[in-house]
């Protein structure tokens, strides 16, 4: 089914550019804005200030992500029998 709701289109392209926006730009409004505060005596903004907690939290996810479930998915049954079954130095892949 396809929805002609033109709210809906627009709603998808804001949702898209979010995407991009923070995953270009969280390492640098992380890195920047501290600096930008502490060294180049920036004023208080709250939205520049929420948008960094906002890239904090993002940044935190992907170690816990690449980190953290990496090697619980490793750890998992299916992971082992993979590597089994590409070693060559089984007798069931001696045909292949």
């Amino acid at each position: 089914m396809k929805n002609d709701n033109p709210w809906m289109h627009e709603l998808r392209h804001l949702y898209g550019a979010g995407i991009l926006l923070f995953y270009y730009a969280k390492w640098p409004i992380l890195i920047g804005w501290p600096i930008m505060r502490l060294y180049l005596e920036y004023p208080d903004n709250w939205i520049i200030d929420a948008l960094w907690i906002w890239c904090l939290i993002l940044v935190l996810k992907d170690f816990y992500v690449w980190f953290i479930l990496k090697e619980s998915y490793c750890e998992s049954k299916s992971c082992k029998t993979k590597e089994k079954e590409n070693d060559g130095d089984h007798p069931e892949n001696e045909n292949r």
